[in-house]
């Protein structure tokens, strides 16, 4: 029979990622129950909403609204002399529990550090047994975020997530305290937003005949037709759902590469006179495509229409135009590309790319918004107010903030999730380099080449999650988690030197949060290796031995 009075969590809980600080605990424990009362100061209603939605379901708890002046209360507060994201949790059997945010963003995060407190219980939908008990021992945490820009990239494009696969995305960001969420709408296989001016993005564009199964080398297909986009409503929801959590939706529209979905709905967006673009289908496999985008002002003004359309549904302050892998074969050989090319008098055809990078870069500040691309975008110069997602290692990233431009540090060695976990052939479609929970907690964003001033330009960091070989929500699972702890430790927690980081106190703490994970339901890999549901045998993959190197 479960345990309806757990032994409440140590000092700390384990949790993860680790705050600035713990003191305590006391002797005493403070308990939540039927009657604990939620006071929710000013700026605190969405974080007493989802403590209602999530510990109240957990425990049975009703957590009705109260004053704060009892001596059974949940309080929530908001202190501007605290950092934003910041936050002091307290808890004392004199009064129960306080959260006290710098803003309601820190105490949505105290929130967070309130539920892993409680014990894996608190991550569950209903009560295992009548009278479960929410019980944490005496203590006082205070904590904040070492980067403001705490991410993940969900790639949608090459293997479409349903809208709930997302939200349920979004909740698991919001429980290890990350806040951007960027979603890679649009690529070579699929076009996954809808744009009403342009119905056949989703039309023509969401949909392949079939997809190749594992690494572009496989001769294995699944004949299935795949698809998927969401409606704008869809987006909506997604955004709004986000913002409940404090999280930002980063949209990312792929140009002037990674475009041949969009080609095959309109084929005058590609380059007409070097191929037959009207012969074009959305692509089924992986790899660079060939086919992109024509330097025209047809094109010009179809995307402005379509990032039109996404600034209604997005407010980021951030919109990112991909501007990565950009053969560009086509140009050279297009009369209209070298036309361009004579009228701009840039330096040949790798010009072009920047020529469009640099027009959306206008027109979205035009629009008080900021461009962020690939750090491919760097070719031929930027705007001073356009970012750069640096994936191709550090390089692009140190030259951003050396150049004074903000920068996000993703470098594909590091942090891409898409990685394998460990060197054994049993690891599914084993792709890149191995990349061990380990490997990730000892990933530092800040290269030390920086100064202060340089390093004040790395906005944060972020892990991605490419989905070529990611066909399911069992996949995702398997190789997001649990590095994706180890990263958000690393984006969240002040830690040491990577050398000097106490792995074994990060794996004593895991042991807690797997048991977290499992209450969520997460297939993450576990630490002895991938359990025989989880393998794929006889689907290749495209393993790369050796240590990535740091570039």
């Amino acid at each position: 029979m479960p345990d309806t009075h757990p032994t409440p969590t140590a000092p700390g809980g384990g949790l993860v990622p680790a705050p600035l600080s713990i003191d305590g605990p006391g002797r005493g424990t403070v308990r939540l129950g039927a009657d604990t009362a939620l006071a929710a100061g000013p700026g605190t209603e969405d974080t007493a909403r989802w403590l209602r939605d999530t510990l109240g379901a957990a425990f049975g708890l009703p957590l009705p609204p109260g004053s704060g002046k009892t001596p059974d209360t949940l309080d929530l507060a908001v202190d501007p002399a605290l950092p934003p994201e910041g936050y002091r949790l307290a808890a004392d059997t004199r009064w129960g529990v306080r959260i006290t945010g710098g803003g309601p963003a820190g105490v949505f995060w105290g929130a967070q550090t309130l539920r892993q407190l409680l014990g894996p219980h608190a991550f569950r939908r209903a009560p295992l047994a009548p009278g479960c008990a929410a019980v944490l021992p005496e203590q006082t945490i205070e904590d904040g975020p070492r980067f403001a820009w705490r991410g993940m990239l969900l790639d949608v494009a090459r293997h479409f997530l349903p809208k709930d696969g997302v939200l349920r995305a979004l909740d698991l960001l919001a429980a290890h305290k990350l806040n951007v969420l960027h979603l890679h709408l649009t690529d070579d296989q699929g076009w996954r937003i809808e744009i009403r001016r342009y119905p056949k993005l989703t039309e023509v564009g969401a949909w392949r005949e079939r997809t190749k199964l594992g690494h572009r080398a496989s001769p294995l297909w699944d004949e299935r037709p795949h698809g998927g986009y969401y409606t704008q409503d869809d987006l909506r929801e997604i955004v709004a759902y986000a913002a409940q959590r404090h999280i930002t939706v980063v949209p990312e529209i792929d140009i002037p590469g990674h475009s041949q979905a969009a080609i095959a709905a309109y084929p005058e967006l590609g380059n007409t006179d070097v191929i037959d673009t009207t012969s074009l289908k959305v692509w089924d496999t992986w790899g660079v495509n060939p086919n992109v985008l024509a330097p025209t002002d047809t094109t010009l003004r179809f995307y402005e229409h379509v990032l039109d359309e996404v600034l209604g549904l997005f407010p980021s302050p951030f919109v990112h135009i991909g501007g990565d892998e950009c053969p560009k074969d086509q140009w050279r050989a297009s009369a209209t590309a070298q036309a361009r090319i004579a009228e701009l008098s840039p330096a040949g055809e790798d010009a072009l790319q920047s020529w469009f990078i640099r027009h959306f870069d206008r027109w979205l500040a035009d629009r008080g918004r900021r461009l962020i691309g690939w750090d491919e975008i760097l070719e031929g110069g930027l705007a001073p107010g356009a970012a750069v997602s640096s994936w191709r290692g550090y390089a692009g990233g140190i030259a951003a903030a050396k150049s004074g431009h903000d920068v996000v540090m993703c470098p594909e060695q590091q942090v891409y999730l898409d990685h394998r976990q460990h060197a054994s052939p049993d690891e599914p479609v084993p792709i890149g380099f191995v990349r061990t929970l380990e490997d990730v907690y000892r990933f530092e964003p800040v290269p030390p080449e920086l100064t202060a001033e340089q390093a004040a330009h790395v906005l944060g960091t972020q892990a991605n999650v490419w989905t070529e070989v990611m066909d399911s929500q069992q996949r995702l699972d398997y190789q997001v988690f649990p590095r994706l702890a180890a990263f958000a430790e690393v984006a969240w927690s002040r830690l040491p030197a990577p050398a000097a980081r106490d792995y074994q106190d990060f794996t004593r703490r895991m042991a807690a949060h797997y048991t977290r994970l499992d209450a969520l339901g997460v297939g993450y890999r576990p630490p002895g290796g991938p359990l025989p549901w989880q393998k794929r045998p006889g689907v290749l993959g495209r393993p790369i031995d050796g240590a990535p190197p740091n570039v």
